[in-house]
């Protein structure tokens, strides 16, 4: 393909936010997004800033501010008419909030002893079968999911059995909400562990460790059956792995790549097109991939398998943007390759995919 036809990440504008943000999120069917994190000070106080993309600018439209920092926030769980926020804080606090009316949270759960570092939802935006469902993961090791329609106690709750070592958890995503009854959930921790629960049956389907801090896993979709999973490491490594076929240890076959000299941070899936995703790291660098189809799809099941064959992920492009670690992405839902980064040198970045017919 020629160079200037070849997909490639290019900067729209940028600003800086008065908060550190811990995740960007685009609110659904608007050109609106919002940034949440904390204040500065000893007595940091947690930031909604809501934001709108005019003209290839970025404006304030309001700022909400909480007595509790947030760590984390999805609008997955809700629907495209109300698009509610859920965030977890660093008290251990789960709230649904209504940006519009923000006084008074809709739902409030004290969901775990410790910060809640990771949510994902599921069930909202039309994504994904059954019930709308948030899912929290916690420094106390532990990893809940939460029916906003049930008060106070969680329909799912994955902790280590008594007497083992409970593990930081990092990271968590939905996957599998293919049908009314099948979702799953990966999990990913501090020591490289990676496990994946089958809600359905309420047992750990496969769980794996990578020898480094897993930052982040995602799916290639939520609401299809289980295909590709990437997880990217402390280590900087962007790990993949083949769900749909098995190594004769009964383990997923994967493949595994070293983009980043530092953390690789944040995985995200492009929401048109499962094949896409961009990672973020430590240097304030984005790299946007696509997975190619590997030839062990074409094997019989009675051929060897390579553990380690996958498949591969080609780089597209790569941009720098910051000086600092990129920790939050989202892409737009309706406007695809628009994309939206967050550094901790307290800058929003507005980037969009150019030469898209090379996708």
């Amino acid at each position: 393909m020629s160079s200037s036809l070849q997909p490639r990440l290019v900067s729209l504008s940028h600003r800086k936010v008065p908060l550190t943000p811990f995740g960007c999120l685009w609110i659904p069917c608007s050109n609106r997004f919002v940034c949440l994190g904390t204040g500065s000070g000893p007595l940091s106080k947690g930031i909604i800033g809501v934001y709108t993309t005019t003209s290839g600018e970025v404006r304030d439209v309001h700022t909400i501010e909480k007595p509790r920092a947030f760590r984390c926030g999805t609008f997955g769980a809700t629907s495209l008419q109300q698009r509610h926020l859920a965030t977890g804080d660093f008290e251990g606090n789960l709230h649904v909030w209504n940006l519009e009316a923000p006084e008074v949270p809709l739902y409030s759960a004290k969901a775990h002893r410790e910060i809640i570092n990771c949510i994902d939802g599921v069930g909202g935006l039309g994504i994904g079968q059954g019930a709308p469902e948030i899912v929290t993961g916690s420094r106390d090791g532990t990893v809940k999911v939460w029916d906003s329609r049930q008060k106070d106690l969680p329909v799912a709750n994955m902790e280590p059995a008594a007497g083992i070592n409970r593990r930081d958890c990092w990271t968590v995503t939905f996957g599998h909400a293919c049908t009314q009854w099948d979702r799953c959930v990966c999990a990913g921790y501090d020591n490289g562990d990676i496990k994946l629960f089958d809600l359905r049956n309420m047992e750990v389907r496969w769980e794996a460790n990578v020898k480094s801090g897993v930052c982040c896993v995602e799916f290639d979709g939520k609401d299809t059956s289980l295909n590709k999973l990437v997880a990217t490491t402390l280590e900087g490594r962007i790990h993949v792995f083949n769900m749909q076929r098995f190594h004769t240890d009964n383990s997923f076959t994967s493949r595994s790549e070293k983009p980043y000299k530092l953390t690789a941070w944040t995985v995200r899936h492009l929401p048109q097109n499962g094949n896409i995703f961009i990672t973020s790291g430590g240097a304030g660098c984005l790299h946007l991939w696509k997975h190619e189809s590997s030839t062990l799809l074409n094997k019989t099941d009675q051929e060897p398998e390579n553990k380690d064959s996958a498949s591969a992920s080609r780089l597209l492009s790569t941009i720098s943007v910051s000086s600092q670690p990129i920790g939050s992405l989202d892409w737009n839902a309706d406007k695809q390759g628009l994309c939206i980064s967050a550094s901790f040198d307290r800058r929003v970045h507005i980037l969009i995919i150019a030469n898209q017919q090379g996708l």
